[in-house]
């Protein structure tokens, strides 16, 4: 099968396109022919050799969010049957090698596919939708009426937060620069700062919750928007010395949170979805060759939505 190799850790370091032996599926597994991958910051840290390298070796394929049709079924497997359209993360942030033709995970790992949606769009959904939903109803238990604000509200976990959390029938504030202001609010939210303009933690008070997809001192500082025992959820509190330190000074509970694979979730995506209360908008689509380029254009840390390598 086809696949995008690198050789080592480093962002300078090319992306090969590479032959290699296609996976088999173990008992309780699955054989997924990738039709489109996800791509997302994580990969580019990881390039880097900047996240969870402790679980990885190289020679590495990169990438986690696919979307495709199962091929062959493990001894044991009853979830799917081969023909099933499929989306997931398969074993975050173990080695998934989603930029493939082909994955095998257990079968858990993945769910069925939307209705309707498309290979590009369900290769968009899993890690940040499962980041977004695990966030807001696990670490944080979102419920209506709750004030919640989400940093990065156009980016890729940040625009599916919005959607889960105005599901569950919250108050949202979304922050984004001005020019993606008619985007967050397409979205749901029900107030939108420039954050390039506003200093947010000076002049918002009472949240609940805080959606954080940014560590360091904006971690930090996004803990002064809460109540008095609200919940900061934090992407990257593993890069921010002192999160909870500070939290309990200022009375408020502060998680260092990363996303599990969870075949319930993407259910739970999934049934949104159905019900369009949830659309995942992709920003680009690159070939798989080309995931040098899709890496370059999530760095800029500027995109709206999700990008996508077309596999098949």
């Amino acid at each position: 099968m086809r696949a995008m190799r690198q050789a080592a850790w480093g962002e300078s370091e090319p992306l090969e396109l590479v032959e290699v032996e296609a996976p088999r599926p173990a008992f309780g597994e699955v054989l997924v022919r990738v039709r489109a991958a996800g791509v997302n910051p994580v990969d580019v840290y990881t390039r880097r050799g900047q996240a969870y390298n402790t679980a990885l070796e190289l020679p590495f394929v990169n990438g986690w969010d696919v979307a495709g049709v199962v091929e062959e079924i493990g001894y044991g497997t009853t979830r799917f049957q081969v023909g099933d359209t499929v989306f997931g993360m398969p074993w975050f942030p173990r080695a998934a090698g989603a930029y493939a033709e082909y994955v095998t995970a257990p079968a858990r790992h993945f769910a069925h596919m939307p209705e309707g949606l498309g290979f590009t769009e369900a290769a968009a959904l899993p890690l940040a939708g499962l980041t977004a939903w695990q966030m807001l109803t696990e670490v944080a238990g979102v419920g209506p009426a709750q004030r919640v604000l989400v940093s990065g509200a156009a980016g890729g976990v940040g625009h599916l937060a919005v959607q889960i959390a105005k599901a569950y029938g919250a108050y949202v504030i979304g922050t984004a620069s001005a020019a993606k202001h008619p985007f967050v609010r397409e979205l749901g939210a029900d107030e939108v700062i420039d954050y390039t303009r506003v200093d947010v933690p000076a002049t918002l008070r009472d949240v609940d919750i805080v959606i954080q997809m940014f560590g360091g001192e904006a971690a930090l500082r996004a803990l002064e928007c809460l109540r008095p025992g609200g919940v900061l959820a934090c992407g990257q509190g593993a890069w921010t010395p002192g999160l909870h330190e500070r939290a309990r000074e200022l009375g408020v509970h502060a998680v260092t949170y990363l996303v599990d694979p969870d075949g319930a979730g993407l259910e739970a995506l999934a049934t949104l979805v159905g019900e369009r209360r949830l659309k995942v908008h992709v920003n680009a689509v690159y070939p798989l060759e080309q995931a040098d380029k899709a890496h370059d254009l999530v760095a800029t840390g500027r995109t709206t939505g999700k990008v996508v390598l077309a596999v098949a």
